[in-house]
């Protein structure tokens, strides 16, 4: 299944609202989990309810953030990556006002300079969610920084803290042809990067 395809499953009518949710993670082959290569943080959590939630590959456990909104994931790296897709897993049918209404996605250096990349809607959202880091121009297919922060800017029914329970970031794999001096990272690149 294409990455298309799976954004459109997610069933959002308008642009920048996402509903419904895919109960299957499917992710297109180019892209790569890259949340290991990073340090994740969090503006704060309950006890038991931390960071290591949210990277558990465990769906009953949750982040809960604990404190005045916004809050926040801050997802570091040491190096400066290619990011394509944000995948989030969030319930609103068992976290109800813990849930995400709107959030916004800000990438950057580091903290000094934090630019919103992408801000969403989400409806009553239950499932994985697929939050594209691409630009409008055609060319703009990833976003390149050192760091990627998830604000939870306010929640269903007005609620305080937040439930994330996964949170998944892709990047284009690396060129899958061995000796290939260059890395180029999409299908067509590759199609036309050996000489007959």
């Amino acid at each position: 299944m294409s990455l298309e395809m799976a954004a459109e499953s997610s069933e959002g009518e308008e642009e920048g609202k996402l509903s419904g949710g895919n109960q299957i993670l499917i992710v297109d082959e180019d892209l790569r989990e890259l949340g290991k290569k990073a340090a994740w943080s969090v503006s704060s959590c309950k006890t038991g309810n931390g960071v290591s939630s949210l990277r558990d590959d465990n769906l009953e456990t949750y982040w809960q953030s604990d404190g005045a909104q916004p809050h926040f994931v801050n997802i570091q790296f040491q190096k400066k990556v290619r990011l394509q897709l944000v995948v989030l897993y969030v319930d609103f049918k068992l976290d109800e006002s813990y849930t995400p209404s709107k959030i916004s996605i800000r990438a950057g250096d580091g903290f000094h300079n934090l630019k919103e990349i992408k801000a969403v809607e989400l409806v009553k959202p239950t499932g994985w969610l697929y939050l594209s880091l691409s630009g409008v121009d055609p060319r703009e297919t990833f976003v390149n920084a050192f760091m990627l922060q998830i604000a939870v800017l306010s929640n269903h029914l007005n609620g305080r803290d937040t439930h994330v329970r996964q949170i998944k970031v892709y990047g284009p794999r690396p060129n899958p042809i061995p000796q290939q001096p260059f890395q180029f990272t999409s299908r067509e690149f590759i199609t036309y990067s050996t000489i007959r």
